[in-house]
């Protein structure tokens, strides 16, 4: 087999539903004499039966932030972490709600809601699944939940609310896991998954890209999101943030974290991929080049850190060639979001820590 023909049998084998072998996927991962453009393309040939140009769009609302007593090491809101970042409680309904809403005025597919800690007790999950279902009631909007461990009762409660997808990431493999985590399990986060697809609830886990892991462990992560039948799969590349325990770049080029896209897509090929953080600060000039694989991407930054500004976002998809999943027009926002810049019409291509006000959008504005 040359080199030149296996991108072209992870296609097939994607459009067929069925898999190579690790060794394989390693290759299209490392190989230099495969270009990247025909893995790029063989990629969206796949991504393109399953999504034809669409793009969607999810806004994270960080609902609580930080004071977590999980020691997670590249996150700014763990318990070792010294990175100054605001802390808060729960948001108010009120202020959720009215979050939801510029998530929907901003054109997004989904509103993702992520809370720090541990896990919920009874009493929250009651509490959030009344704000889902207000939520569900106001805005034609696909909802998502972050909210650590749960059980199969929680996760019926939140299936019932109107809950459309329940987010936990596994981050990495589970021989790496104990390397970037001791306060809880690989099998925990594997738990949680388990405890939401009882529920029917659809699951959304991804991992993070330039931990220190080795490229079988990306590989056994896609191929586990694939025995989960994830429908949503975040692929997350390493913000290095001052404070946290992995708080130095690895070596991502723009090329490795194309080829871990790609390769994504070929295990998952219905999965809705989604190129998630850090993809300004890695992938560089070739951002644009994610959407060919990835089909779905955050805006308006991640949980503490600040993305591109939403309107440079929607160009580049538009001069991909790409549409938004939405009920706004693509023009509309572009327009929409340039009149209500705050920013400077920068790229963020460095690590910019959100303040108080960007955690808090609302406020902002009034």
């Amino acid at each position: 087999m040359t080199t030149s023909s296996l991108a072209n049998m992870a296609k097939e084998a994607a459009l067929n539903n069925s898999l190579l072998d690790n060794k394989e996927y390693e290759k299209l991962l490392t190989d230099s004499s495969i270009d990247l453009l025909e893995i790029v393309s063989a990629a969206y040939e796949v991504r393109k039966k399953y999504f034809e140009k669409k793009v969607h769009i999810h806004i994270i609302n960080n609902a609580q932030n930080g004071s977590c007593p999980e020691d997670c090491n590249y996150c700014a809101q763990g318990k070792d972490a010294t990175t100054d970042i605001p802390k808060y409680k729960l948001k108010s309904e009120e202020e959720i709600l009215e979050e939801a809403k510029l998530a929907y005025e901003s054109g997004a597919f989904r509103y993702c809601m992520v809370s720090s800690g541990r896990g919920p007790k009874a009493k929250r999950i009651t509490q959030m699944s009344d704000t889902i279902k207000k939520i569900k009631e106001k805005y034609p909007i696909e909802v998502c939940l972050s909210t650590g461990f749960i059980d199969k009762s929680m996760a019926k409660e939140l299936k019932d609310a109107g809950l459309d997808r329940l987010n936990h990431n596994l981050n990495t493999s589970e021989t790496h896991y104990p390397k970037i985590c001791t306060t809880h399990t690989y099998q925990d986060r594997m738990n949680t998954l388990l405890a939401a697809k009882s529920a029917n609830l659809e699951v959304c886990s991804g991992i993070i890209v330039g931990m220190g892991e080795t490229n079988l462990d990306i590989i056994s992560v896609a191929k586990k999101l694939r025995e989960l039948e994830a429908p949503s799969i975040p692929v997350n590349f390493l913000i290095p943030i001052e404070g946290t325990p992995l708080k130095t770049f690895s070596d991502l080029s723009p090329e490795f974290c194309l080829r871990v896209l790609c390769v994504y897509r070929f295990i998952n090929p219905k999965a809705e991929l989604r190129v998630a953080a850090g993809r300004e600060i890695h992938l560089k000039s070739l951002e644009s080049l994610a959407l060919y694989p990835a089909n779905s991407l955050f805006l308006e930054g991640y949980l503490n850190t600040m993305g591109a500004e939403a309107s440079r976002v929607y160009e580049m998809i538009k001069d991909a060639g790409f549409e938004i999943d939405s009920t706004k027009e693509l023009d509309e926002l572009i327009s929409q979001h340039k009149n209500n810049s705050n920013q400077s019409n920068q790229k963020v291509d460095s690590i910019i820590m959100k303040t108080e006000s960007d955690l808090h959008p609302v406020y902002k504005l009034n």
